[in-house]
């Protein structure tokens, strides 16, 4: 680091090399508000005062006013602050046709998210949606996957929601740019960081050798984990509809499951959360692809599961601090229990296998490779596709959150699609819902909302195997009429 810039992390800059102009490298989400105290007269949404509520936060997160500059001759990324910038250019304001609906809010999303932001301007966009029927409005958010991973947007979100729906305006703190530095001081930094590069990567082998949790099996374990992940990382994924080319246009859709439920199969048949959340998966893969008369016979169907390795003194920092699995999901399997059996079997000896961490092994030795040798890793891996899905599912508050009194009713994540994924799927813990979201490729995955339904009758099969019944039936069939009917 340097007075007036600080380096991109090599898995930060990684999805800078990433991003072409077909995949884009943003992730983000779609969160829907009750209007309540920031609704208009006229039944639009107060975005001044939403914009004024940005400002005031930005001080607990600088790199939202920094945008990317880069090292002469190596060109690696660095962040420096954007003495141009502008808070309208970045919290946009639009409208659907009144009343709108959640399908023409999901082709808005889609279309916001088949735009790559700009590079010469901080990496980030909120897009406040007005003219949502039921008096309420959606906050569409974009953030460049270099800036954060999943779990930093969650900290980000805690930022500008309040646990309650009192919030009193703040003002903004006032801010003065940083000069940026000449091509020569980043130069001189750069040269004398090679001269010093020996020395650190000798202490920090040191320090992790010597480290009181680090035994030397310890090392060897994560050795191994790491060659793990790159010997299963040369296999290519099985050939699907969904693993081709794709282009920039994206498709957005989302679910909403009961949170007690995903626990109740969880508590009956034992496992994690998250091993519910595979097993609907891979039941949805193998309803979706039979639909589509794909033969499942020996599809090794893989997916990249993202683990985050961030220590609780890391949370609040807005960067990259995630790992992953690499597993096959059992979608030739009839039987729903026997799918999440096998799931819990694979995740139990993926973490006592410990891939994750061979995973951040590798990053870590990133760091010491350069930029060319993280271009050259990058596009090597993204050439190599050894995945066919990623799966991200991210834990969120189980408390109800406001933005200046207005109430959040749900938010739907979205993962970017890397080269020949034409489908990803997140999930978000919130306030006792299960809300999914799926990115997806436009011309690849037409019947999106077939994927989204197979979701869901997967989920509904696990529910049955668990002795719930028809869950949502029994729901209908017990509220009163009047809420029945409601929308």
């Amino acid at each position: 680091m340097s007075a007036g810039y600080e380096r991109l992390s090599a898995q930060d800059s990684s999805f800078l090399v990433f991003e072409d102009q077909n995949t884009h490298m943003h992730l983000g989400g779609i969160a829907i508000f009750d209007a309540g105290p920031l609704a208009t007269p006229d039944g639009g949404v107060n975005i001044e005062r939403i914009r004024r509520h940005v400002a005031s936060r930005l001080h607990w997160i600088p790199r939202y006013r920094q945008r990317i500059a880069y090292i002469p001759l190596e060109r690696h990324p660095v962040w420096v602050d954007d003495d141009h910038f502008n808070l309208s250019y970045h919290v946009r304001h639009t409208s659907l046709p009144r009343p709108g609906d959640e399908e023409q809010l999901k082709r808005l999303a889609g279309r916001v998210m088949s735009q790559r932001l700009d590079r010469r301007r901080p990496l980030w966009e909120i897009w406040i949606v007005e003219g949502l029927e039921g008096g309420r409005f959606a906050m569409v958010t974009k953030t460049h996957h270099c800036m954060v991973d999943g779990v930093a947007a969650v900290d980000l979100n805690a930022i500008l929601l309040s646990p309650t729906p009192e919030y009193p305006q703040e003002d903004a703190s006032p801010w003065v740019p940083r000069p940026a530095p000449g091509p020569l001081t980043l130069l001189r930094d750069e040269a004398l960081r090679q001269i010093r590069r020996p020395l650190a990567l000798g202490r920090w082998l040191g320090s992790t050798l010597q480290a009181p949790d680090v035994a030397p099996g310890r090392v060897a374990e994560r050795v191994s984990a790491a060659w793990q992940t790159i010997s299963a990382g040369l296999r290519g994924a099985a050939r699907t509809p969904l693993n081709a080319p794709i282009g920039p246009h994206r498709r957005f859709d989302w679910l909403t499951l009961d949170l007690g439920e995903v626990k109740g199969v969880k508590e009956r048949f034992g496992g994690t959360v998250n091993d519910v959340v595979l097993a609907t998966v891979a039941g949805g893969v193998r309803r979706f692809l039979r639909k589509r008369r794909v033969s499942l016979e020996g599809m090794d169907y893989r997916i990249v599961v993202p683990v985050s390795v961030r220590s609780e003194d890391e949370r609040g920092r807005l960067t990259n601090r995630a790992s992953g699995w690499l597993m096959s999901l059992p979608i030739q399997e009839r039987d729903p229990r026997r799918r999440l059996a096998r799931i819990r079997q694979t995740t139990a000896h993926l973490k006592e296998t410990n891939q994750a961490l061979g995973v951040e092994l590798l990053t870590q030795l990133a760091e010491w490779g350069g930029a060319a040798l993280i271009t050259l890793g990058t596009r090597f891996a993204s050439r190599l596709a050894p995945y066919n899905l990623i799966v991200t599912n991210i834990p969120g508050p189980q408390v109800p959150l406001y933005m200046l009194g207005a109430p959040l009713r749900g938010g739907y994540p979205t993962v970017p699609l890397f080269e020949n994924q034409g489908l990803g799927v997140a999930t978000f813990s919130y306030a006792g819902k299960l809300c999914w979201g799926f990115n997806a490729d436009w011309d690849l995955v037409p019947d999106l909302h077939d994927f989204v339904e197979a979701i869901g009758d997967s989920f509904q099969q696990l529910t049955e195997a668990a002795g719930f019944g028809d869950l949502r039936a029994t729901k209908a069939a017990t509220r009163p009429p009047e809420a029945a009917a409601a929308p």
